[in-house]
């Protein structure tokens, strides 16, 4: 195994685009650390990001914030304007683990680790976060709902990682949240999760909303359908039956010791419920 300290976005796409073996990333490193040491994975070349200039910043633009990809949690959750303007991605983030892995656990790791239950990415889905990837031929954008492909799994060609992700600006009275069911009070895996985003006219009226979904499908999963049912109204009780029924009706969750597939269903709706009255509560409206 080799292991490789570029210093810049191009080298580290190079090197792992020649490689004709097994390749990761080392950014924060809770998940691939785990990996090598319970066998999971023997990569043939190692690529620690860290110390690539930008890729541990934090930088405003287009009045939203690029987050380089080895930002971690701990960072990410102490930056108060990422926290005031996109709260329902940091709480997401700030759900992954301990206190002691969010000073190392990263937002980009925990949507490139390819969980369907990964705390990071409804959020990020919720909010229309764009990833930036380098590679081989350069570097591109590609919506982070686009990346996850299935369990273990992304998108991401050969060569390819990301190297920031960008949270964009939003309009006056807005607001997001995120929620989880987990067995134990912390530092489990969700059995259901929901992000809500949302905006509202000067009445409270909800004019843009976008429903993603955790641990119910393969991937998590964005739900236009859900965020139409609310769309036009202030959040009544039956735009918010209509939200929890189609939230349930786009799951497609398995069926395990965690959690059957009926209460899964059940939970995502009520997720999305919850999830729908912060953000609209964070956007200014009263529901």
């Amino acid at each position: 195994m080799r292991f490789a300290q570029p210093r810049t976005t191009e080298e580290a796409a190079g090197l792992m685009a020649q490689e004709s073996g097994l390749t990761r990333i080392l950014s924060g490193g809770t998940d691939v650390m785990v990996q090598l040491k319970s066998g999971l994975v023997q990569p043939a070349l190692i690529v620690d990001i860290k110390h690539i200039p930008g890729l541990r910043t934090i930088t405003p633009e287009d009045g939203g914030f690029r987050i380089g990809a080895a930002v971690s949690g701990a960072e990410l959750g102490e930056h108060e304007g990422v926290r005031a303007l996109w709260p329902g991605v940091v709480e997401g983030v700030e759900l992954i683990g301990s206190t002691q892995v969010q000073g190392r656990a990263t937002m980009a790791g925990n949507l490139c680790n390819g969980s369907p239950a990964a705390d990071a990415v409804p959020g990020l889905v919720a909010a229309n976060a764009i990833a930036r990837i380098m590679g081989p031929d350069g570097a591109r954008d590609c919506p982070v709902a686009d990346i996850p492909a299935g369990p273990g799994k992304t998108t991401l060609a050969k060569g390819e990682f990301l190297t920031s992700i960008f949270l964009p600006a939003r309009p006056d009275r807005s607001g997001d949240a995120y929620l989880r069911f987990i067995p134990r009070t912390e530092m489990d895996i969700a059995v259901a999760s929901a992000a809500v985003s949302l905006t509202l006219d000067a009445v409270g009226i909800v004019t843009a909303a976008r429903v993603a979904l955790g641990a119910v499908a393969p991937t998590v999963r964005l739900v236009p359908a859900a965020a139409d049912t609310i769309l036009g109204t202030k959040l009544d009780d039956a735009a918010i039956a209509s939200l929890m029924a189609a939230a349930s009706a786009a799951c497609n969750p398995i069926d395990d010791k965690r959690g059957t597939i009926e209460f899964r269903t059940q939970v995502a709706g009520v997720l999305a419920k919850r999830a729908a009255l912060i953000a609209y509560s964070r956007a200014g409206g009263t529901a």
